[in-house]
């Protein structure tokens, strides 16, 4: 498949990875409409890639993986056309949380606003030593808009997302760390999307077929009781039950060798 190169969105396929790279560096990769729309169809592709097994998504440059919305566009809008790209987010963004290719953000500086929004609809977060995450828009008079509100709780718990939203409180690298915000940490002076791409080693060799069961198992169930979660994770099961990597794996643990698995 084909994919954008440039500005505002560059994609790279290294090995079985899709990097996707905000590329508005001048703008601190803040989310214009017509980024935001390219973040859409690229997912929608890389979902339909078998060539993909993993989307690292990252930002141009070490200042910013993006600080938000584009405020310059955004002061030339109405209200009418504010409440557009506030839909343009659900839908778009949307793509990207129900990815059933994993997706990780590499955060290789500051995420504001939009930006942090951005990364929360990602299955894992890495974030550079030097990083500040944050939600400041109570401080701006409005609230998170594409998601902030509803992700952060189910990542970092209902106190502490209450927290960053209405204190505004921006955290650090290490602070996001141990408040589950983020994952892992790359060290000082290293490539964060390196450090991306070695957290999704297992994954690019892995069975996708189970991978997009385990997502969608564990996503579905966030948002149902207890009960209708464990039939969720039945129905998931059984795609897995029947694909052929299953058989693959049971013929390899047998011959003693790595499987190698088809997606299929």
């Amino acid at each position: 498949m084909t994919y954008p190169t440039g500005t505002p969105l560059d994609v790279e396929l290294r090995s079985a990875a899709l990097i996707v790279t905000l590329n508005r560096p001048d703008r601190v990769n803040a989310l214009s409409r017509e980024l935001i729309e390219a973040l859409g169809a690229t997912f929608r592709r890389a979902a339909q890639d078998p060539a993909v097994r993993a989307v690292i998504l990252t930002g141009a440059g070490e200042k910013a993986f993006c600080a938000g919305a584009d405020l310059k566009e955004r002061k030339e809008m109405s209200r009418d056309d504010v409440r557009a790209v506030v839909r343009l987010y659900r839908s778009e963004f949307g793509v990207i949380d129900s990815s059933p290719k994993p997706v990780v953000a590499a955060l290789n500086g500051i995420a504001l606003g939009g930006g942090l929004e951005l990364a929360l609809m990602c299955d894992l977060r890495v974030a550079a030593a030097h990083v500040t995450l944050g939600l400041p828009e109570t401080s701006l008079g409005i609230i998170p808009g594409a998601g902030g509100t509803q992700k952060l709780p189910r990542i970092v718990g209902e106190a502490r997302a209450k927290e960053m939203i209405l204190l505004g409180r921006r955290l650090t690298a290490e602070e996001s760390l141990a408040w589950g915000l983020v994952n892992r940490v790359a060290p000082a002076g290293t490539s964060v999307v390196d450090a991306a791409l070695e957290l999704v080693a297992p994954i690019l060799g892995g069975a996708p077929i189970a991978q997009a069961a385990a997502l969608s198992a564990i996503d579905a169930g966030l948002d149902v009781d207890l009960a209708t979660g464990m039939q969720l994770e039945i129905l998931a099961y059984e795609r897995t039950l029947v694909s052929h990597d299953r058989d693959e794996a049971l013929v390899a643990f047998a011959e003693k060798r790595a499987p190698r698995y088809l997606g299929r």
